[in-house]
């Protein structure tokens, strides 16, 4: 039962710090808008991909885990 309790306390955790960033995220204002993000416009048709910011945050986030795994 151990196991069971630290892994929901490892979840809950994750959700904690995945709503903070979908609160305080829209504030940022460089967030999303990084060189290596894909915007093509077209009539009626938009594409958006965050190239940047998603090897931004993987960085951000394997050297987060990395400091707590030492």
């Amino acid at each position: 039962m151990s196991d069971l309790g630290r892994l929901l306390m490892i979840t809950g955790a994750i959700l904690l710090l995945l709503g903070l960033f979908l609160w305080v995220g829209p504030k940022i204002p460089w967030l999303g808008k990084l060189p290596g993000d894909i915007t093509y416009k077209r009539d009626g048709f938009s594409f958006y991909f965050p190239l940047g910011t998603c090897i931004l945050l993987s960085l951000i986030l394997t050297l987060i885990l990395y400091l707590f795994r030492k």
